[in-house]
């Protein structure tokens, strides 16, 4: 891969992570309990649970490829995990 698309592939899976944190604020929001209806506290805490597990998996697998493609991109060779 050349180094500049690996360098803007990079930055683009730490852009996709910060899209997905953004994704879990917009739906622990939805889901929140309000004055006049929401859902049910202990529903809340479920969605918040399970979707944040995802949210953070997902942003762990981009951090560690956009890491990889940054140093890809700076001139780097593949390197060992």
């Amino acid at each position: 891969m050349p180094p500049k698309i690996a360098r803007l592939a990079g930055l683009g899976a730490f852009g996709a992570s910060a899209g997905f944190v953004a994704l879990f604020a917009l739906i622990a929001y939805a889901s929140r309990r309000t004055a006049t209806g929401g859902m049910m506290p202990a529903l809340s805490v479920v969605t918040w649970i399970s979707v944040g597990l995802v949210v953070i998996a997902l942003v762990a697998v981009h951090v560690a490829i956009g890491r990889q493609l940054l140093y890809i991109g700076n001139g780097g060779g593949p390197r060992g995990v």
